[in-house]
């Protein structure tokens, strides 16, 4: 049986912002200094670390999709919902019920990392951009 032909995958590309957020609790609102990233090899997600003090980062990972719709009404189910704020700003809700964070960030600065993922990796393209050797190999091995 012949091996199928291996085609080229794209170079990868890398973008990261910082950018600051909110922890938004019953009492107080803190700030909290987060970079928001996105990997071509996984073109359908992004990542948000929240820099914590004396911690080590608290990394989430969200659909880039879903981010853009969230600005428009609410989306997602579980541990990861996002809505937007009445001040035209985001609010994501991470966690599970009774541990639940609710962040607040600058609708249109996430919106537009968002987008630029959209150039690196237009929208249909994604499984184009995904090494799946490594798969491949672990499934053979």
């Amino acid at each position: 049986m012949s091996q199928p032909r291996a085609t080229s995958l794209p170079s990868p590309h890398v973008l990261t912002q910082p950018m600051v957020m909110e922890l938004v609790g019953p009492d107080a609102v803190v700030r909290i200094d987060t970079s928001v990233g996105y990997h071509s090899r996984d073109p359908h997600a992004l990542s948000i670390a929240f820099h914590l003090l004396g911690e080590e980062s608290v990394v989430w990972r969200l659909d880039r999709e879903m981010v853009l719709a969230g600005a428009l009404g609410p989306t997602g189910e579980g541990e990861v919902q996002l809505r937007p704020a009445p001040d035209g700003e985001l609010l994501l809700l991470l966690g599970g019920a009774g541990q639940r964070a609710m962040i607040r960030c600058d609708q249109e600065e996430l919106a537009r990392f968002v987008r630029g993922t959209f150039v690196l990796v237009p929208q249909g393209t994604e499984e184009r951009h995904i090494d799946w050797r490594p798969l491949l190999a672990s499934l053979r091995g």
